[in-house]
């Protein structure tokens, strides 16, 4: 793995390891100068991330480290940025570091910048309001995103914490604090799994509704193997927007109720720990491990 003076200039080095990138491919496996020039200033940014954060070179990334670097940008830039980064990741991987074979592909991360940009948060009253509009199946949805921090794909991977353990990423043991309930996961962004927290009330709801057989659902032309027959994805999004227009004559959507996660949580635990802490524990309980995203959440 390589190593890197903490002096040294970061931006020149990645610039320099996309050049050399690029300069195995131009030519041979692109001949678009528009093309090479746009994937040579993603992998760039590429280079900049693993040599910050992951402590290798370019050309030393995996897959898994693809994923958590999209996962990561999704929640800066829009999806026209991040498919570009995707494509040059999956071109260096295809044809100079073999670490995908050719006919494999990276699976496309959604934007999840413009959400948080335009969504509105909610009040508990207004989400008590919505959720009323809601036939059962949405309504169990709506209330668990909001005391979860879900996102809406994330309601069709629930499972329980004893059947899948998180993936191993930063975890503070104030995480979770002043709350109580029940530890499950989800399924989020890049795949990475992360430890969640249900109220025990929804989660005696929730296991009502657990399905003998895990069943697949495709939301947005992903496949799901959901374990509860409630609803998520698309289909819950919609109801959530059509009931919260029915309500209140405004919508900020069902991603409006992850910024009522954040700031709720910001107002608990700020009463006894510093701002500073309380957003690094916010982002690890929403799944993006960024405090600097969670301070979006809090427009």
């Amino acid at each position: 793995m390589a190593k890197f003076a903490k002096n040294v200039d970061t931006k020149a080095v990645a610039s320099r390891q996309a050049a050399n990138v690029m300069k195995q491919i131009q030519g041979k496996e692109i001949s678009s100068v528009g093309t090479v020039r746009n994937y040579e200033s993603s992998l760039s940014k590429v280079a900049e991330y693993a040599n910050r954060e992951l402590n290798c070179g370019l050309k030393e990334i995996t897959p898994e480290q693809a994923y958590q670097y999209l996962t990561d940008r999704s929640v800066e830039v829009g999806q026209k940025t991040l498919d570009m980064e995707r494509q040059a990741i999956q071109s260096m991987m295809h044809h100079v570091s073999n670490k995908l074979s050719t006919d494999a592909t990276l699976n496309v991360i959604k934007s999840e910048s413009q959400q948080i940009l335009t969504s509105r948060s909610y009040t508990q009253e207004q989400i008590s309001m919505v959720a009323s509009s809601q036939n059962e199946r949405n309504s169990l949805s709506t209330k668990i995103a909001h005391t979860a921090g879900l996102r809406a794909h994330e309601l069709l991977t629930i499972q329980r914490i004893d059947e899948r353990k998180p993936d191993e990423r930063p975890a503070l043991e104030s995480k979770f604090s002043q709350r109580n309930g029940l530890r499950y996961t989800v399924e989020g962004k890049g795949g990475l799994v992360r430890e969640i927290q249900i109220p025990q009330y929804l989660s005696e709801r929730l296991e009502q509704y657990r399905l003998e057989t895990p069943k697949v659902i495709v939301d947005r032309g992903i496949n799901y193997l959901t374990r509860y027959d409630i609803a998520g994805g698309k289909n819950w999004s919609n109801s959530f927007s059509a009931a919260s227009n029915r309500t209140l004559n405004w919508s900020g959507g069902g991603h409006g109720l992850r910024h009522s996660y954040a700031q709720e949580r910001m107002n608990e635990l700020q009463k006894h720990m510093t701002r500073e802490l309380a957003l690094e524990v916010v982002s690890q309980e929403m799944g993006h491990f960024r405090p600097d995203i969670t301070e979006v959440y809090l427009r």
